[in-house]
């Protein structure tokens, strides 16, 4: 289960993260956990190509390990770069010592292969214990809207529509750069984008 718009409740309980930006900005900030992924990531970055939009790749260190050339490619274009751990581990499941480790090796291998800082971390499945939270130096930053690109039960046209009909000025939208996803991406994202380029909505990266 999920929640297409994360309720008011929760971010007020977790007011440390961060789940959204002003609406006066006139600016939706696009985000792809998961990747960088041979195919699905190119299809990415093509398709923000086309609009001048920019976005914020929250990455595995696992997989920046087997395709760092797709990680300078996606700073390269402007977008910007964020910690998802090493490997996709459910932080309700895992110790904080253990949690911390799979952060802290994330962020080794995004901060050697760009040469930069990494300041942004989103935890895998958006799960962090407050254990977890007090220990991280990094800005956490989970997301307002999820239009369920991941989720091989709805359909494609729904997807479309999670996103077309909660969108917010100052969304956080959380989307994903892996296979599951592509099926919905493929027709989703050229509309979502054309659609927020129609509506005067800048697509911008997450800079803090």
């Amino acid at each position: 289960m999920y929640f297409i718009r994360t309720p008011f409740i929760v971010k007020k309980l977790f007011p440390n993260i961060i789940w959204e930006f002003p609406s006066n900005e006139n600016s939706i900030f696009l985000t792809f956990d998961d990747g960088p992924h041979p195919q699905n990531t190119h299809f990415i970055l093509a398709q923000l190509d086309k609009y001048n939009a920019k976005a914020t790749f929250f990455c595995l260190g696992e997989n920046a390990e087997k395709h760092p050339e797709l990680i300078l490619e996606i700073l390269d274009r402007g977008h910007a770069i964020g910690n998802h751990g090493y490997r996709h581990l459910n932080g309700w499941k895992i110790s904080a010592i253990d949690f911390i480790e799979n952060y802290k090796k994330g962020n080794e291998i995004l901060e050697h292969i760009s040469g930069s800082e990494i300041k942004l971390f989103r935890p895998p499945y958006g799960k962090i214990k407050l254990s977890q939270i007090s220990n991280l130096p990094s800005l956490i930053v989970l997301w307002s809207l999820m239009p369920g690109d991941f989720d091989v039960t709805i359909s494609t046209e729904k997807c479309y529509n999670n996103a077309i009909n909660n969108l917010c000025s100052g969304d956080i939208i959380c989307l994903h750069d892996n296979e599951k996803a592509l099926q919905h991406l493929a027709y989703c994202l050229p509309k979502w984008l054309e659609y927020i380029y129609n509506k005067g909505l800048k697509s911008n990266r997450i800079i803090l």
